[in-house]
């Protein structure tokens, strides 16, 4: 996009909304080719993503399993999805994987050049996006407790000061990294009056002697813009963290979320093959990898549990599966893993002809899904997900606005009342002449409402629900003519 002439005209924090449509409407380059220059750049992120599987794969599991790995992740409708949407939640995922990978690359040889990898790929991944700080923390130190354990059993030199010394080689590079994508701008904590800093007190505590020291240096000597930044970003997710954000599931809404979110939104949003394959594999890895004393077999399964229950017990964020996506790749090892050992347990023809009916069933879903696969279920969600999930899951952003404004030329709408939840200039949308739908208001003539504001308030527009939809547009909007 920088090449094609988008520059950033205004301050995009905190949101950056007002900034992305400038990006988008007002470039020498039209909308469309923007857009198309900004999703290309997500793609090198699913070829990270898939790599970073293989590689894992293909070293303790062997080249058939990660074959098989890669066809389930690569037909898996929401990685497609998000991948080719300018969001970081694909990203993040690969640059997880490969840090994990690295980590455990790093048990069989914790020499130096493995540990600057590992410290590299964790601050670039924590740098894509912050959730890969908690992801990669409580994934390492299910591994590292399950190895010195495991080590028990099978006795290692684990704890030696060479380890040691690497793990902190690899945390400082990684803490450098953080700091350091924010460029080599300086600047000051605090100001001369010891003015509270928050970014400040995270690094230094609230109050003692250490506190007033920093405060007192960090009025006087400047450090990178990264230092201020790093804090004040995670202490950004756990504000809002805490103070939670509007959800939905299963036709309620709630501020704080639902514990049980995510292992809804697997449910319902994972291909049924790669869903019952994947945790099954998930299952015998364990198994195996406890048997035999073998962090690497065990790995999956450990990162897949440790991250799928920090999200379950910890985040108020329910906004999507997308903030598990790290999920996929984990449920691909372990399909691949049990795909493969069903066919070399199981000899028979029926057998066979069974297994390869489940990976095409799997690959099919790419054709049910097509081409919204970031709004695709599984069957179990039935003929209306709707009632399940919505936010990022189905409607996100009323991204079928463009569908509607096709199919409202189609019909000859000449007037509309509009209910939509985005974030596009419908100003220089090609729309008929609209009005905003309001809540608890009934109109008549045409209407349009995405699912997105249907649901988050479903009493003040239930007077809708009499009304059959004329259509719905894409997988997000219905569109109603009301008598």
């Amino acid at each position: 996009p920088y090449l094609a002439g988008t520059r950033i005209r205004g301050e995009p924090n905190p949101i950056g909304e007002a900034e992305g449509r400038d990006l988008l409407y007002n470039s020498p380059a039209s909308y469309n080719t923007v857009l198309t220059l900004a999703r290309l750049g997500m793609l090198p992120f699913l070829l990270l993503l898939l790599a970073a599987s293989w590689l894992w794969v293909r070293r303790w599991y062997g080249r058939p399993a990660a074959l098989a790995t890669l066809v389930f992740l690569i037909s898996t409708p929401v990685i497609l999805g998000h991948a080719a949407v300018v969001a970081l939640d694909v990203p993040v995922s690969a640059m997880t994987m490969l840090t994990l990978y690295l980590l455990l690359r790093w048990f069989e040889s914790p020499d130096s050049a493995a540990a600057l990898r590992l410290g590299l790929a964790a601050g670039l991944a924590a740098a894509t996006k912050m959730s890969a700080v908690p992801f990669i923390g409580v994934a390492a130190l299910t591994l590292i407790a399950l190895r010195v354990l495991l080590a028990r059993r099978a006795p290692l030199p684990w704890l030696l000061p060479r380890r040691l010394g690497g793990a902190s080689i690899a945390l400082l590079l990684a803490l450098l990294v953080m700091v350091g994508v924010y460029g080599p701008r300086l600047v000051y904590l605090t100001t001369p009056e010891l003015a509270p800093s928050p970014a400040l007190d995270f690094l230094a505590g609230h109050h003692g002697a250490l506190h007033d020291l920093a405060y007192r240096i960090a009025a006087r000597v400047r450090v990178p813009l990264g230092v201020l930044m790093v804090p004040t970003n995670i202490l950004g997710v756990e504000w809002h963290n805490e103070h939670g954000h509007l959800s939905y599931l299963l036709g309620r809404t709630d501020l704080d979320g639902w514990w049980y979110f995510y292992l809804v939104a697997l449910a319902v949003k994972t291909p049924l093959p790669l869903l019952l394959l994947g945790l099954t594999g998930l299952g015998l890895l364990a198994r195996r990898g406890w048997g035999e004393a073998s962090i690497y077999t065990l790995a999956p399964a450990a990162c897949f549990v440790s991250i799928l229950g920090f999200c379950c017990l910890y985040s108020h964020i329910n906004i999507g599966v997308r903030h598990v996506l790290i999920a996929c790749p984990l449920l691909a090892i372990g399909a691949g893993y049990a795909l493969c050992s069903a066919w070399e347990h199981w000899r028979s023809p029926a057998a066979h002809a069974a297994i390869a009916a489940l990976a095409l069933w799997q690959i099919a879903s790419l054709g049910y899904a097509w081409p919204d696969y970031l709004a695709y279920f599984n069957p179990l969600a039935g003929s209306h997900p709707e009632r399940i999930l919505v936010d990022s899951d189905l409607d996100w952003g009323g991204q079928d606005l463009r569908r509607l404004e096709q199919v409202l030329a189609a019909h000859g709408v000449s007037q509309l009342w509009l209910g939509y939840k985005g974030t596009a200039d419908l100003a220089r949308e090609p729309l008929p002449p609209f009005s905003p739908l309001r809540p608890h208001q009934p109109v008549s003539g045409w209407v349009a409402i995405t699912m997105l504001t249907l649901q988050e308030n479903q009493a003040g527009y239930s007077w809708l629900a009499p009304y059959q939809p004329v259509q719905r547009v894409g997988r997000s909007i219905l569109l109603y003519h009301i008598p």
